[in-house]
């Protein structure tokens, strides 16, 4: 997950070091951007990753993604519901992603799920620099999506993850985190990433 970078140039700058580490999926995120910003940011990534053959999902804009032809959505609390994008993407083509942020509430992965989601995503699973104020998440909702939710809608961690936490959550039931600042943030972003996907891989 991108950070709130304002400096186009920048953001595809760390982005290109990320995507040479072979993420699973890239998704853009930028709270404080304009639209017209996050068009042309949203625009440029879609490139850089196709150029990597990484799916790229727009955070909290199904309009933009469907105006880019992104890879995928994903979808948080307010910003519309999960089965119109499910229904929306797949008229584009088959293969699109919908997630879905579910916070600590069970009840929203059991409704993204039956919508149609690819992913739930809990959390923030650890205190989180981009997220403090998300309300804690327990390690056990990602072992409860695991066992009761369709085997092919995929478990997400998010929130406050590291290299030093992320374990446990793949061992709880993940199948993949999504980090932004120890990434991001990393001396080497690329060799951050190639970890991170090493870990999910198992």
């Amino acid at each position: 997950m991108t950070p709130d970078e304002p400096d186009t140039e920048r953001l595809l700058e760390m982005s290109a070091q990320v995507l040479a580490g072979c993420p699973a999926l890239f998704q853009y995120r930028n709270k404080s951007a304009s639209p017209a910003l996050r068009r042309e940011q949203a625009f440029r990534l879609l490139a850089l990753c196709q150029m990597s053959a990484t799916p790229l999902i727009i955070n909290d804009d199904l309009e933009l993604a469907l105006e880019l032809g992104a890879d995928g959505v994903h979808l948080g609390r307010g910003d519309g519901d999960a089965a119109f994008a499910r229904r929306a993407l797949d008229a584009r083509g088959a293969g699109r992603i919908v997630g879905v942020s579910c916070y600590d509430e069970w009840e929203r992965a059991v409704a993204g799920a039956e919508a149609g989601a690819d992913y739930v995503a809990f959390g923030a699973m650890f205190v989180s620099a981009t997220k403090p104020l998300a309300p804690p998440a327990p390690v056990g909702l990602l072992t409860r999506a695991r066992r009761e939710l369709k085997p092919d809608v995929a478990v997400v961690g998010i929130g406050g993850i590291t290299l030093g936490n992320a374990g446990m959550l793949f061992e709880a039931g993940a199948d993949l985190v999504a980090v932004v600042s120890d990434v991001f943030g990393a001396a080497d972003p690329r060799a951050r990433a190639a970890v991170y996907r090493a870990l999910a891989r198992g």
